[in-house]
């Protein structure tokens, strides 16, 4: 029910974004689930959270649009959200992030642009998985860093990679690329496609 909750939640905000044309990317663990699903949907992890990337510029009408569907805006620890629902926590609210900015001073990297998205086969926009990594890479919080093992197991990206990101970007990846639990994964799944 949860997942079936965080899906409807998914598909509502994005039609509603679409409807009043407003730019927007999915990103965050949606994202990730979109890319996984074209090469493994058995690898798929299930997400509490929507994450959708914006332009600040938007904010002020992304509110009043999401307000007519029973989504009320809140800043929650300097994280914008639109909660679902009156009774709705920051557990099930529209988590907001804006492109070209840091969501913490510290972060090495601004996101990237929510121009470098695609269309995904259920309709939404999803940010490029180049701008995914980016993000991953940049907030590299425990979840982060087992979305792109994830992506790394299943082949979605490599060590090639690297030379996409900046220090320390490239220097997380390179970290992740030669964890044992990464290397075993693929040696057995090259394993296996040698016997077929």
């Amino acid at each position: 029910m949860a997942i079936d909750a965080v899906k409807d939640r998914l598909t509502r905000i994005t039609r509603l974004l679409d409807d009043h044309r407003i730019p927007y990317a999915v990103v965050g663990g949606n994202a990730v689930a979109a890319y996984m699903s074209q090469v493994n949907p058995i690898a798929v992890r299930a997400t509490k959270d929507v994450d959708l990337m914006i332009r600040r510029m938007d904010l002020p009408q992304i509110v009043a649009a999401a307000k007519l569907s029973g989504f009320s805006h809140k800043k929650v620890m300097s994280i914008d959200m639109l909660c679902d629902g009156p009774k709705a926590t920051a557990r099930n609210a529209v988590h907001l992030i804006f492109e070209n900015e840091k969501v913490r001073p510290e972060e090495p990297v601004a996101n990237p642009s929510i121009s470098d998205s695609i269309v995904h086969p259920d309709g939404y926009r999803v940010l490029s998985l180049e701008g995914i990594v980016q993000i991953k890479l940049t907030a590299y919080r425990q979840h982060d860093r087992t979305h792109l093992i994830d992506l790394l197991q299943q082949k979605l990206i490599d060590v090639s990679w690297m030379n996409r990101y900046p220090s320390p970007l490239s220097d997380r990846l390179k970290e992740l690329c030669e964890l044992r639990e990464v290397k075993e994964y693929i040696d057995l799944d090259e394993a296996e496609e040698g016997h077929h």
